[in-house]
């Protein structure tokens, strides 16, 4: 009978370690992303708050990590800027920029992973700050791209008078729980 109930007692052992050690799911459905540029007349602004986020937590790093967000979900606050970005990038053929990534680690460092836009997918690596606070991780990171690498001609305006410059800075930050 003392087999049975230490065999017992190690099944329920194992049966506890293996769900502590299960990754747990996190997700956030407003994710902000902000994308800042130049132009040949001012400087200009491009907000989503639309995007969202998956990950897995497994100790002191999220594994699995998707990132996804409306092209169209951009907004700059002038009409025609917003019309005249999509068509740059293709958003009615190829409507979602995505990320995804294997791991980051809690804490400040760099993620590396694959992005996409326009359909065109690039190896990218970008400093990071993952933040937990009780059940939820906040994560901001900074990227900046060449508009041309992801074969994006950058925009004019204005019978061409008004050019938009080549690089990109992209602001994304998100609460996931």
């Amino acid at each position: 009978m003392k087999n049975v109930v230490n065999f017992k007692n190690l099944l329920l052992v194992f049966g506890l370690a293996s769900g502590l050690m299960s990754a747990q799911k996190i997700s956030s459905n407003q994710v902000k992303t902000t994308v800042e540029g130049t132009s040949t007349m001012h400087d200009w602004t491009m907000v989503s708050t639309a995007g969202t986020f998956s990950g897995n937590v497994s100790g002191n790093s999220i594994t699995d990590i998707q990132y996804v967000m409306a092209a169209k979900s951009l907004k700059s606050g002038k009409g025609p800027m917003d019309s005249n970005a999509y068509k740059a990038l293709q958003a009615d053929k190829h409507p979602n920029i995505t990320f995804t990534a294997s791991s980051v680690n809690v804490g400040k460092g760099t993620m590396s992973g694959k992005l996409t836009v326009a359909n065109v997918t690039k190896n990218v690596t970008f400093p990071v700050t993952v933040a937990k606070n009780g059940a939820a991780y906040t994560i901001t990171g900074v990227e900046t791209i060449k508009m041309t690498e992801y074969g994006v001609t950058p925009p004019s305006f204005m019978m061409n008078t008004v050019k938009t410059g080549n690089d990109l800075k992209i602001t994304v930050s998100l609460t996931a729980k």
